[in-house]
């Protein structure tokens, strides 16, 4: 096992210099507190936990969690991972402090601001993905407030680590599902939660460079917003229906869903829909057979994987291996739906 004094002989350093950069405690010039960091993640230095767990309740951490949707099944599995880490980390003397805010700027500006002055030592945020959010971002890391994006990043930020979907890929495997399941020239229409949010965007850009690239034959006849709301879901998804009758595919990439679909029945069409997440209500549309299928991202790891790297940083100052932490995709169909042959 890896020494604080391995590690000090290794830098040539003091066992002072080489403590107050893995704890914390003081200043240290920043490329002797990266030379030092980078042997310890070399050496995979492993601190004491009875040590570790000490120092966290002398320090009283307190780590914010910023999600969108007061009201979004999805993120209400986000949050179940985050409060199952919330629970075991509560024996460290941690304080989790989760707000859901609105799909606006502001009110994540705000949420970051009324965490900060609660005295926050990291940060789990779903971004908007905005220049101002960014911003705030690269202000809290020279304030040494580490932030993990979870499962939407953002562009340009000095955000510490990424946890969630390769959402281009996501993109992709949806691209793939619409060609197995349609034949000849295929209109297909997009219902996406918001242009200000990357990973909707960015499974879009996944699904039309493939599309474009493999499946020509597939078009993408209209791209509408619902800001996960499944009010505004039902309301965009039947203008484009109305709009585009001819639509014979529709790819959901976030929210609102249930909403979508309602209008979809209601249409007498039947597109063949593809969507994102395996919320109660889709997996029982899927059941129907109103959803072909739905490719899921583990909202529950997410949550959990997330509050775990803030806390491995702040109590022992080691960083992820890598800084994109993507959890796998795996795609839900009826047949694979659990109890569906033991309830037929």
């Amino acid at each position: 096992m890896t020494t604080l004094k391995e590690i000090a002989d290794l830098a040539g350093v003091s066992r002072g210099t080489v403590d107050r950069v893995l704890n914390h405690r003081g200043s240290v010039n920043p490329k002797t507190a990266e030379k030092i960091m980078n042997i310890a993640q070399a050496l995979d230095y492993q601190p004491n936990r009875a040590g570790t767990a000490l120092a966290a309740q002398k320090k009283k951490y307190k780590i914010g969690v910023i999600v969108f949707g007061r009201s979004n099944l999805f993120f209400d599995e986000v949050m179940r991972g985050v409060r199952a880490k919330s629970d075991e980390l509560k024996s460290y003397g941690i304080t989790t402090i989760i707000r859901r805010v609105d799909f606006e700027v502001q009110a994540q500006l705000d949420a970051i601001d009324e965490l900060v002055a609660d005295g926050m030592s990291g940060l789990v945020l779903a971004p908007y993905n905005d220049q101002a959010i960014c911003d705030k971002i690269n202000v809290l890391s020279e304030a040494h407030i580490p932030v993990v994006t979870i499962n939407t990043d953002i562009d340009g930020s000095r955000r510490m680590t990424y946890v969630g979907s390769d959402y281009f890929h996501g993109g992709c495997i949806a691209a793939g599902l619409f060609a197995l399941s349609t034949t000849g020239d295929t209109s297909l229409g997009i219902i996406t939660g918001s242009s200000s949010v990357l990973c909707h965007t960015e499974r879009i850009r996944g699904l039309e460079s493939t599309l474009s690239k493999t499946y020509p034959r597939i078009r993408v006849n209209d791209i509408l917003e619902n800001h996960d709301d499944e009010i505004e879901s039902y309301t965009v998804t039947r203008q484009l229906l109305s709009d585009h009758p001819e639509t014979g595919a529709l790819f959901f990439t976030a929210a609102g869903i249930y909403g979508g679909c309602k209008a979809v029945t209601e249409s007498g069409l039947h597109p063949r829909i593809i969507t994102f997440d395996e919320v109660p209500t889709t997996l029982d549309l899927i059941k129907k057979g109103t959803i072909l299928a739905t490719i899921s991202q583990q909202p529950y790891n997410q949550g959990y994987r997330s509050l775990d790297i803030i806390f491995e940083y702040l109590t022992s100052g080691i960083l992820p291996e890598n800084e994109l932490q993507y959890v796998d995709h795996s795609i839900i169909i009826r047949e694979n739906l659990p109890g569906t042959y033991a309830d037929s």
